[in-house]
């Protein structure tokens, strides 16, 4: 696959300088880095298509050869090319792009430039997770409560910059305000971050007394947090900008409510659907009858036939839950369990005695029958 000229990846002209080069690949650099667009394969490729650009464009020897052939002038194909891309070439590039990095991933990430060539990096605040237990009523209904969390905010008396009304801060002589050092280790030289501004290229000598200089305070605060029908647990609710503050001007963090639903004493979720077991009484799971059941909107109706068997599942539609990404209401699923009598009186075992009497050679159990007869067949198989 042909690549596109280079000067039309940044979108400027051939005659552009190195500032209008620098300018239009932080637009493209912002616009398609990877940070930005995950799982977006296209906009990885267009990044490393405008750093390339970049690269070749912003270095003089790289560009004069560029202009004449093209291509194949850092593809190590051009008359007298010493070994293509980044090999028969100068770096002359190397660290006007390290300026440009900066500037690009400083706005990424949250970092900035002050005055005076020194650093004043904005931090975003951290993320918060609060977690909430709500009763399935509620879940399953949607409500609103409010919450009570502890977070860092922004301190009012220095409106977050840590420095005391009225004082300046003075630019760091370890670093002089770069907010980073470098350090020789053996053949290579390291920058690191400035161990005594933490980075931040300034200090603050008269620090804020409200905050300790930290430009920030722990307070508590009330939140009403809406829940949406039909959460589950493990969902979670986003409140954009209620984490903790940012330093030194940066923005919130943002707070994450985890949804946890209590366990109910009559009725068990699964998904959309509701269950619960019913016990009733042996005479009226031989004869059939009626009775009410509980579903979350009130009391219903619900017929037995004669002859149920215990275990038997019974289909109230529409009685569950409607699912909070959309989809159809669930049903509530009735689970039958048998009673068998217990504590009867003489004349209520002589009535049992008689009934199972009554029954002997018959076929009123249909299941024993089937299974006494699987019985039978596993043993005659030897």
């Amino acid at each position: 696959m042909s690549k596109r000229d280079y000067y039309e990846v940044l979108g400027v002209s051939k005659s552009a300088d190195g500032a209008e080069l620098k300018k239009a690949y932080r637009r493209l650099a912002m616009k398609f880095h990877p940070d930005r667009n995950p799982d977006d394969a296209s906009a990885e490729e267009k990044f490393k298509e405008a750093k390339e650009a970049y690269d070749v464009l912003n270095d003089a020897q790289k560009r004069a050869a560029y202009d004449q052939y093209g291509h194949s002038a850092v593809d190590g194909s051009a008359p007298g090319g010493g070994g293509g891309y980044g090999g028969g070439f100068g770096g002359g590039g190397g660290g006007d792009f390290g300026d440009i990095f900066g500037d690009v991933f400083g706005d990424i990430f949250g970092g900035g430039r002050g005055g005076g060539g020194g650093r004043q990096r904005a931090y975003r605040g951290s993320d918060l997770q609060y977690n909430l237990d709500i009763s399935l009523e509620d879940a399953v209904r949607g409500t609103t409560v409010k919450i009570q969390i502890p977070t860092q905010v922004e301190c009012d008396t220095c409106e977050g910059t840590g420095a005391k009304k009225g004082s300046t801060p003075s630019t760091c002589g370890t670093c002089n305000g770069m907010g980073q050092v470098r350090v020789q280790q053996g053949f290579f030289s390291v920058q690191q971050t400035c161990p005594n501004c933490r980075g931040e290229g300034q200090i603050n000598k008269d620090p804020c007394r409200s905050c300790n200089g930290r430009g920030r305070k722990q307070e508590k605060k009330t939140l009403s947090v809406k829940i949406p029908a039909g959460v589950d647990t493990g969902d979670r609710i986003r409140l954009s900008g209620e984490g903790e503050a940012g330093e030194k001007g940066g923005p919130a963090g943002d707070l994450y409510v985890q949804v946890h639903v209590d366990d109910h004493q009559i009725f068990e979720r699964d998904g959309a659907h509701l269950l619960c077991s019913v016990p009733i009484d042996i005479v009226t799971a031989a004869l059939g009858g009626e009775l009410e059941v509980p579903t979350l909107d009130g009391k219903v109706k619900l017929k037995i036939p004669a002859g149920t068997q215990a275990d038997k599942l019974f289909r109230l539609r529409g009685k569950g839950v409607k699912p909070v990404r959309g989809g159809a209401q669930g049903d509530l699923l009735c689970r039958i369990k048998i009673e068998t009598p217990v504590s009867l009186n003489s004349e209520q075992k002589a009535l049992f005695k008689k009934l199972g009497e009554s029954m002997t050679g018959t076929k009123h159990s249909p299941q024993h029958h089937s299974w006494m007869d699987t019985v039978k067949s596993f043993f005659e198989k030897d």
